[in-house]
């Protein structure tokens, strides 16, 4: 029995330290301007890092001085919160998975089409209601104002690996026709006619192009690039928190097994 509780308790302790990486990929996503703006999507990873956290603690506790309550109270709350993370891996890979993202001929950045991602994203995300508030904290983050220090000329900017949000909401649509005079000031479109966000843009600091589709499809491309990169954690998470998991309840009903023959033993003493 010794020997079960010992293997329960090490790989509680495995657990514990996957909760590290869990959390830390959430503050990560809660950290970047864009998740800030959105706060549907700050905190549920961090907070199932945190329960993980808890929750493997109490199953190294149980293990150690085996507390059989305990550690059945573990592998239920265990079990939910692996359920709980898959269910939300599965959601981000889903309403992730629409890349609005085209390619513009002659430019290292590409520009972001609303209509490329999921209708979940666009109907949460980029709703009129949803979308004014996020707007205004977009431009308190001020991103935009970096490019300018960044880049001086067109040919720098053109071949520029720039991020969604700043393709989308910092400069005009490539079909437009706009000229360059910095990065965030563009004039005297030749084709304004080819897409409604060319009359919205603005080379007014404050307003750009914070107003157009681009760049809400911009934010939703920023969203799914960074969900994307925490996935992979994620995934690698889930994996060694099921083996974790499958090894704990086989060793807790082993434990059990060789109390009731230990028991047993005892009674016929």
């Amino acid at each position: 029995m010794g020997l079960s509780n010992n293997l329960t308790a090490i790989v509680n302790f495995i657990a514990l330290l996957c909760s590290i990486p869990i959390i830390a990929s959430g503050l990560w996503l809660a950290s970047k301007p864009d998740n800030e703006c959105v706060h549907l999507f700050r905190w549920p990873v961090v907070i199932l890092g945190f329960l993980i956290l808890v929750i493997s603690l109490m199953g190294f506790v149980g293990a150690y001085w085996y507390k059989e309550g305990l550690l059945a109270l573990y592998l239920v709350c265990m079990a939910i919160l692996i359920t709980l993370l898959l269910v939300l891996l599965i959601f981000a890979f889903v309403v992730t998975r629409p890349d609005g993202s085209v390619w513009v001929a002659g430019r290292g950045y590409k520009e972001y089409r609303i209509e490329g991602f999921s209708s979940w994203l666009r109907n949460h995300v980029a709703n009129d209601e949803s979308w004014a508030k996020i707007r205004n904290c977009l431009i308190d983050t001020n991103f935009c104002a970096k490019l300018s220090s960044q880049f001086v000329g067109a040919p720098d900017f053109f071949v520029a690996h720039i991020s969604p949000l700043q393709s989308g909401c910092c400069k005009p649509p490539t079909i437009c026709g706009y000229q360059y005079v910095n990065p965030t000031m563009w004039v005297n479109p030749s084709n304004p006619g080819a897409d409604p966000d060319c009359m919205l843009w603005s080379s007014d600091q404050s307003q750009l192009c914070y107003n157009c589709n681009s760049c809400k499809a911009g934010l939703l491309g920023n969203l799914r690039n960074e969900w994307r990169k925490a996935n992979i954690i994620l995934i690698i998470a889930v994996v060694v928190l099921i083996f974790v998991y499958v090894v704990a309840c086989s060793a807790f009903r082993n434990a059990q097994t060789e109390d009731l023959f230990r028991k047993y033993k005892q009674g016929w003493a």
